[in-house]
């Protein structure tokens, strides 16, 4: 995947000259490994203070793999793997997982295919038994195959074709990009390879790829060892590893003779792109983390040369990003940019060809290093804080380098990358005679009478599977799965707080001995705070925080903090403001002088406030294009309006140009002030260290003489309505069903959040089960329940291919009554209520998580011993509870339905069932207007 594109005197001194993290400061990830003797690699690591586990197994197939004229088979392959085995009947693995309070998850890669589940410890037998099922004993089945291949179309549609950069990044890059090795071949494939595969096809994918000589069984968490040992003996050991050597790809791709360009385009692009790429190193090779280096100095942060060059100085570009992509055989390294409008990308081209040549002419500076090692090794530490985190560093350093050891040597390896390396590899790799060009635009932009002819599938060689044809068992012959054993009780964490004499709330709650500390300033303000006429006012307040101070530039913070190895955002919503930092604990004191000075001394300087004025009117031209977001911004206008809720928190394009620097100034100085805010520090800080940092950090921040601003009250009057937003060309539909819901302190708060889990929370729920798992109609279907401090709202929504939105709209009113109209069964309930449960225990498992629960329960008035509260609460919810819920709240009849898609597809079969529909046509769409259209001029 190609990422995209996130004044203390004393601590001033420490800013000074911040040194490079020290790999040995980093815990090594502890596990010991076997193998048994039919080749499977069993790796564990024992955990005593989660109450959970992570299973994983990491297969050594992924998309290079798949068979020729089958693109997209691998990851076809990975949903097949959920469904039946011999003695498990589909959807059983989500029953083990999800409902007992865990989850499960793949994910298809060149080079793998790893499955991976957490739940809690008690757990764990079952699991392996499960994963061992999978491995030896799959059922391939015509009705299973059409129903997932359905499901791969849809995410193809939502991930690829819905996405205004879908095309490029997942089908133009690589494409492009390779001549012969199959990493050129689209991971999620095409329709029409999709549709010529066959059911011996996937089997005999499975008997060839699927065994225990190509995999390795990762657990980490809290178990015994003598215990797992004899529980993998049980289950894995009599798996037999077939005779036939295993396939692998031995291509080469031939070195590039020349520099090439690639021109794309796409019917939903608001922005023109450009991507350069070069022919890169595989994971193993020496020259690996000196190219990992060089990544992290062109576009690890807003001190990165990529962002300084082109979207902070020249502002040609909104996004600026650049990827060594290290994979298994020789991959890529690549650099691009999204560009500002007006802007083109040959010009494009040419500036990120300078910062390229920049670093080719000249190694990088000693500060520049220590900042991108420095990130680097303080994003593995993040990563393992759980211990599904540190399992897949060991299995991503299995199927990259095939050597789990690896992960631990990885960081020992980057703390000793020079300048001198990081010049040599691109020197090596990035030359400019080398490259290839993709340029991305509009289909505006297509020359006349140039077009792009979809490709056939190229041919395909007859596969016939001769081998057993695995069926379910019958209900009475299946091998039951082992029982469960004795729970493993959760230490959960006790936070202190105090006020400081300001008034600033202090809240700390230790959670971990991993050196890193997580820290959120919450003030209490958001988007209702907008002045009218002023949409986005409060959020592009928060943006500016970090763009400069009275005493720093926007380039000196980004520089300190990133030198530190930390992250600093800010950002509002609806009820609130956020400053938000991680760092490691040993830096805490200078990245919270940081926090403090962008929090309480923002400049608003004007050309601050124009930069990102235009940077958000372009991400703003780019969601445009997007259903989902499309939709997701509507529903405020549709749903509150009237109220302090009724606009778009980000603003309009027609709202962030009325803002101005003096505007922001006086929201932040009437609301930014210690009485309004709540500090909280969570990870690897004790409540004595915690209270010290925020009194030398905001102990004299003066609480002004006026008396703090009212809160809103928030009561919704609009009327039911049916928009439909039409977006020609869309490649899928977005369908939301929403209204408004309860604030936090109701009483209805705990059976709110039991029948949101029933209806539309998680994999296993109603609609992703009636929308996606029998009918094949969207990637995924759920609902949220969002309850703040006056009112919250309800949403049910999925994506589908444009023809399907009424249909899919009407499966979510039918799920949506039919719970009001019949109580969940108890065995139903219980699931949903370990969804919950395990969800909120795990999030109280990472600093930033357990900071993120108490944060939200401080802005809502909700006592903070709520946190050991949660549990038995849930569990409270009778039957009974949730059909009374959803028959006063989630009735259908009064929801507000809105459709972003193109509406040519479905608009007839639509307006057959909801004539008083609204057609609004994306470009007409304005979202501060009463009707969401503008008056004709």
């Amino acid at each position: 995947m190609f990422r995209a594109f996130a004044r203390l005197a004393l601590a001033a001194a420490l800013l000074v000259a911040p040194g490079a993290v020290q790999a040995a400061d980093i815990p090594p990830i502890e596990y010991r490994e076997r193998v048994l003797d039919n080749g499977l690699r069993v790796l564990s690591g024992i955990d005593a203070t989660t109450p959970n586990v992570t299973v994983q197994v990491w297969y050594g197939v992924g998309s290079k793999d798949d068979p020729q004229g089958r693109s997209g088979f691998a990851h076809l392959f990975e949903h097949m793997m959920f469904k039946s085995t011999r003695n498990m009947p589909s959807e059983t693995l989500d029953r083990m997982t999800e409902d007992v309070g865990g989850f499960n998850n793949a994910s298809t890669w060149d080079d793998f295919t790893n499955y991976y589940e957490v739940v809690p410890a008690n757990h764990l037998e079952r699991l392996l038994w499960a994963e061992a099922e999978r491995m030896g004993s799959l059922v391939v089945d015509a009705d299973i195959f059409s129903s997932e291949r359905d499901v791969v179309k849809e995410e193809l549609r939502q991930r690829i074709l819905a996405a205004p950069y879908g095309r490029l990044f997942g089908l133009m890059i690589p494409q492009a990009s390779y001549q012969e090795h199959p990493y050129k071949r689209p991971g999620i494939g095409s329709i029409a390879e999709l549709d010529a595969a066959t059911i011996d096809d996937v089997r005999a994918f499975h008997r060839d790829y699927y065994r225990p000589d190509n995999a390795v069984l990762i657990v980490i968490g809290n178990f015994d060892q003598g215990e797992l040992d004899a529980w993998v003996d049980k289950y894995f050991s009599p798996l037999k590893t077939p005779a036939a050597p295993l396939k692998r790809v031995d291509a080469v791709e031939p070195p590039r003779t020349g520099p090439g360009v690639f021109d794309g385009y796409g019917p939903n692009v608001p922005l023109p792109a450009v991507v350069l790429t070069w022919l890169g190193a595989q994971a193993a090779s020496p020259d690996a983390p000196a190219l990992k280096v060089l990544d992290a100095i062109l576009s690890g942060g807003k001190s990165s040369r990529l962002y300084n060059g082109l979207v902070y100085e020249q502002q040609i570009a909104v996004e600026a990003f650049s990827q060594a992509d290290l994979p298994q055989q020789p991959g890529l390294f690549a650099v691009g940019a999204i560009l500002a409008s007006g802007e083109t990308v040959e010009a494009g081209e040419a500036a990120l060809l300078a910062e390229v040549a920049r670093l080719r002419d000249a190694p990088p500076t000693e500060a520049e290093l220590n900042e991108a090692r420095n990130e680097l090794i303080a994003g593995a530490l993040r990563e393992r804080e759980t211990v599904d985190g540190r399992a897949f560093a060991l299995g991503y350093a299995w199927a990259t380098q095939g050597d789990p050891a690896k992960a631990n040597t990885e960081l020992a390896d980057l703390a000793a990358v020079t300048a001198a390396d990081v010049q040599a590899v691109a020197q090596k790799y990035l030359a400019e005679d080398r490259r290839m060009t993709i340029r991305y635009r509009p289909e505006s932009a297509r020359p006349a009478g140039s077009t792009t002819a979809e490709p056939a599938p190229p041919p395909a060689q007859a596969v016939v599977f001769d081998g057993e044809i695995v069926t379910l068992a019958p209900e009475g012959e299946r091998q039951a799965p082992p029982p469960v054993a004795a729970p493993v009780d959760p230490v959960l964490p006790t936070p202190s707080e105090t006020v400081l004499d300001n008034g600033l709330r202090v809240i700390v709650a230790r959670s971990s001995d991993l050196p890193l500390v997580s820290a959120a300033l919450i003030v209490r303000a958001g988007a209702w705070a907008d002045p009218q006429g002023q949409a986005g006012a409060m959020s592009m307040t928060a943006a500016m925080l970090t763009e400069g101070t009275t005493t720093r530039t926007a380039p000196q913070i980004a520089q300190e903090i990133e030198a530190l190895g930390a992250s600093l955002s800010a950002s509002a919503g609806l009820e609130s403001a956020n400053v938000s930092l991680t760092v490691m604990s040993d830096k805490a004191a200078a990245a919270f002088a940081i926090l403090a000075d962008v929090a309480r001394n923002p400049a608003f300087a004007p050309e601050e406030l124009a930069r990102q004025t235009a940077q958000a009117l372009d991400g703003m031209s780019v969601a445009y294009e997007d259903p989902g977001q499309l939709s997701a911004m509507a529903v405020g206008p549709i749903v509150f309006a009237g109220t302090p809720f009724g606009h778009p928190a980000d603003g309009t394009p027609a709202s962030l140009p009325r803002l101005s620097p003096e505007g922001l100034k006086a929201l932040h100085q009437r609301h930014f002030r210690p009485d309004n805010a709540i500090l909280v520090l969570s990870g690897d800080i004790s409540p004595e260290e915690g209270a010290a940092l925020a009194r030398q950090a905001f102990g004299d921040w003066t609480r002004p003489a006026d008396p703090l601003p009212a809160q809103p009250q928030v009561t919704p009057t609009a009327a039911r309505q049916v928009v439909v937003i039409d977006l020609p060309g869309a490649g899928q539909a977005a369908v939301r069903l929403v209204k408004p819901a309860i604030s936090r302190r109701d009483e209805a708060y705990y059976p709110g959040i039991v029948a949101n889990s029933v209806l539309g929370g998680g994999y296993s729920a109603r609609l992703n089960q009636e929308i996606r798992i029998k009918r094949g109609l969207s990637y995924g279907a759920g609902s949220s329940l969002s309850a703040r401090r006056t009112t919250g709202a309800f949403q049910a929504q999925a994506q589908t291919k444009n023809e399907s939105a009424p249909e899919v709209m009407d499966l979510i009113a039918t799920e949506m009554r039919r719970l009001a109209a019949e109580p969940v069964t108890l065995e139903e309930l219980a699931a949903r209520k370990s969804v919950l449960i395990g969800a909120f225990g795990r999030a109280l498992g990472t600093a930033g998580g357990l900071g993120g629960v108490l944060g939200e329960l401080a802005l809502q008035d909700v006592p903070l011993s709520e946190v050991t509260a949660y549990t038995a609460k849930v569990e409270a919810v009778s039957p009974e509870a949730v059909r009374a819920f959803a028959a006063e709240r989630l009735s259908p009849q009064d929801a507000a339905v809105i459709i972003a898609g193109d509406a040519a597809l479905f608009l007839e079969a639509l307006e057959a069932k909801a004539p008083d529909l609204r057609r609004i046509p994306a470009k007409a769409l304005d979202l501060e207007a009463p009707g969401l259209t503008a008056p004709a001029s």
